[in-house]
């Protein structure tokens, strides 16, 4: 590579004010297995995969396995974060794919320990700016549950549009159907976003900087 080769994504590390968000390794099962089990009741009244935990170590290495492994190639973009030292786990996020070409879904989960300061809305904010300016999509969505009111906060205070509350188009982890709203935030509207404003650092695979 050459000194004038621009780096590209995907951004395997970011940082930000308050957090370091960064691509999952194996390694990191002992912390999450424990952040998962202590945040079960936390979790299951608004993630549906919160229902089949906990899950052996086993299970939790090689799902770790698996979201690195769809990271490195490319088809889907799971996160973990941290506080800047890298000491706390805080709780998971995610860039996905879902909803096709030229677009982002975020997800997000704090542990219950760091709710209610803003971590969530933080690490959104990062990955709508990776996603516009890394990834360079044409929107970004955030998807959620009309109950989990904390959740919708963030893309509202993040310049997201809310779009449509799609009834009964996913279930919940009894298996009754719920509705969702859909959260939307177009390119054109982006530069004028308060995500636009977060200061971040984001890096490659080998630790090169992109942003």
């Amino acid at each position: 590579m050459t000194s004038d080769e621009p780096v590209t994504g995907p951004a395997y590390r970011l940082s930000t004010p308050r957090l370091l968000i960064r691509c999952p390794d194996p390694l990191d099962a002992p912390e999450l297995d424990l952040a998962i089990r202590q945040n079960l009741d936390h979790l299951l009244p608004w993630l549906l995969w919160a229902k089949d935990e906990p899950v052996s170590f086993e299970k939790r290495i090689e799902f770790l396995q698996h979201t690195r492994g769809e990271f490195d190639l490319g088809i889907n973009f799971g996160y973990l974060i941290f506080n800047r030292a890298e000491t706390i786990l805080i709780g998971g996020a995610g860039l996905n794919t879902r909803l096709g070409q030229g677009v982002r879904e975020i997800g997000y989960w704090i542990h219950k320990d760091h709710i209610n300061v803003g971590y969530a809305t933080e690490a959104a904010a990062a990955l709508t700016k990776v996603a516009f300016e890394v990834d360079h999509v044409n929107r970004v969505e955030i998807h959620c549950n009309p109950l989990n009111t904390r959740s919708a906060s963030i893309p509202r205070k993040l310049g997201f549009i809310h779009e449509v509350t799609l009834h009964n188009r996913d279930k919940d982890i009894h298996g009754n159907l719920r509705d969702t709203m859909v959260w939307t935030l177009f390119e054109e509207n982006y530069p004028t976003s308060p995500a636009a404003k977060i200061v971040i650092q984001a890096y490659d695979v080998i630790g090169r900087g992109i942003l």
